[in-house]
């Protein structure tokens, strides 16, 4: 989608709020992700921005897995490649260029992470049948929703249109600052 349809989307003018020292204290990516994410993996990091998760999400799934880095801004996966260049973070991680509409990726996927973005998406019921045909069986789906800018009644109601879609909650982990749910196919 692009930016003038969209209620807001963090401008890459803005990344260093989204990945740094503090907010690693905060939001530890190893903590809030080691119990959902294993080795082997092909992981979705929707809306990646700068790669904050990125990098995590590559080292827990290892060299046999796959993090498909995916946002709509050319600037933030710049951000992101610069990141991991030079790395051996480089052979897991595959940027991808959200299109206008539609998030555009061909492979399955075992987890998806849609960290503080879900929010961003005026078409959230496209968004989430697109997410549901790109999870393998047994796939997960991880949305967490910053509290100040997403009401509870905001909150439920999105829960609601993915359960319309045929996925169940297994959980709701807490994460400081975040409304969280864990869904399942």
């Amino acid at each position: 989608m692009d930016k003038k349809n969209r209620p807001y989307v963090c401008p890459v003018e803005l990344a260093c709020s989204l990945d740094n020292f503090l907010r690693r204290l905060v939001h530890n990516p190893q903590k809030i992700l080691e119990t959902y994410v294993s080795k082997g993996m092909t992981v979705l990091d929707l809306g990646c921005g700068p790669g904050f998760f990125t990098t995590a999400l590559a080292e827990l799934v290892g060299e046999g897995g796959k993090v498909i880095a995916a946002d709509l801004q050319q600037g933030m996966l710049d951000k992101v490649r610069k990141k991991i260049r030079g790395t051996d973070l480089g052979k897991v991680v595959e940027l991808h260029k959200c299109q206008n509409e539609m998030i555009g990726i061909s492979q399955t996927v075992d987890f998806v992470l849609a960290f503080w973005m879900v929010h961003e998406v005026p078409d959230q019921d496209k968004l989430f049948r697109e997410l549901r045909s790109a999870l393998r069986p047994e796939g997960n789906i991880f949305i967490i929703e910053p509290k100040f800018h997403v009401s509870l009644k905001s909150f439920e109601t999105m829960i609601n249109r993915v359960e319309n879609i045929g996925l169940k909650i297994i959980e709701r982990p807490k994460v400081v600052f975040s409304r969280a749910v864990l869904f399942k196919i």
